[in-house]
């Protein structure tokens, strides 16, 4: 039995989709979800779902009774909240037995300057002290997570951050949704890590280009202080620990934070990873 936790999110639906596909049957898939409601999707494909709420730790050892396999996707919000989240659910997940334990981590965990790695280095560090055989998949930047502002960038005409000239080797997230699949499906997985990138790397004024020249409107990429982009974002609705971790995102991007790229993402995949003209293209017809 595979447990994927998160598995109403866009990231674990995907890698419940991709196990399927690569021919796990779905009475061997466990979806473990917050609000079990909301996974009726799934459900009718034959995958038992499973109420997993990272939050209410007494849930997490039920979630996870009988699996052979666990993708532990790391949760949001505040670090304190989600280190302590993490750690409850590695407890559970040594405390059920389970054979190996995949870890959502960020790329270059160990080194990496972005202040959302902190909640990476001490849940890796967790997994370490624990025991547990697991597998560190090191997510590098989604795509999407630049892609999505283009349709609103677009409308007014300039993309706005505080990346500079920095260069991103990110991934889209089926891409990556697609690794942990293929992990997840592997023998003798545990110890490793694999550190997923891009193919290439790009930067906002190219990504500011290639909007342009594909929705035929003219769009600029609009460098600011991060103090100036932490109030566009506020102003925005997002919750303070949200845009200051994206700021600081972007900072470190401008400092070469994301720049380095691997091939252990497009072994994995048996392909080259999906280039950023298909990831603007599919953000323009959604």
């Amino acid at each position: 039995m595979i447990v994927v936790t998160g598995a109403t999110g866009r990231f674990g639906r995907q890698v419940i989709k991709h196990l399927l596909d690569r021919g796990v049957p779905a009475g061997r898939i466990a979806a473990a979800v917050r609000a079990p409601a909301k996974a009726a999707g799934l459900a009718a494909l034959g995958i038992e779902i499973r109420l997993s709420d990272y939050g209410r730790p007494e849930t997490l050892l039920a979630a996870f009774a009988g699996a052979d396999k666990v993708l532990l996707v790391s949760s949001t919000g505040p670090d304190k909240t989600r280190i302590e989240q993490h750690r409850a659910a590695i407890d559970a997940v040594r405390a059920s037995g389970v054979g190996l334990m995949a870890y959502t981590s960020v790329t270059s965990a160990p080194s990496n300057p972005m202040g959302l790695a902190r909640v990476h280095r001490a849940t890796e560090q967790a997994i370490v002290d624990s025991g547990l055989p697991a597998v560190l998949l090191r997510n590098g930047w989604y795509t999407e997570n630049h892609t999505a502002a283009l349709p609103g960038a677009i409308g007014r005409g300039t993309l706005a951050g505080s990346a500079g000239a920095g260069r991103i080797a990110s991934a889209t997230r089926a891409d990556l949704a697609e690794a942990a699949a293929v992990v997840l499906t592997l023998d003798d997985q545990a110890g490793k890590i694999y550190d997923l990138t891009g193919d290439t790397a790009w930067s906002m004024p190219e990504l500011a280009a290639e909007g342009a020249a594909q929705s035929g409107t003219p769009l600029t990429y609009t460098d600011l202080p991060a103090g100036q982009y932490r109030q566009i974002l506020h102003q925005a609705g997002l919750p303070d620990h949200t845009a200051d971790l994206i700021v600081d995102a972007d900072v470190q991007i401008s400092h070469g934070a994301l720049a380095h790229v691997t091939n252990d993402l497009s072994r994995l995949l048996g392909r080259s990873t999906t280039q950023l003209s298909a990831a603007v293209a599919q953000a323009l017809e959604s």
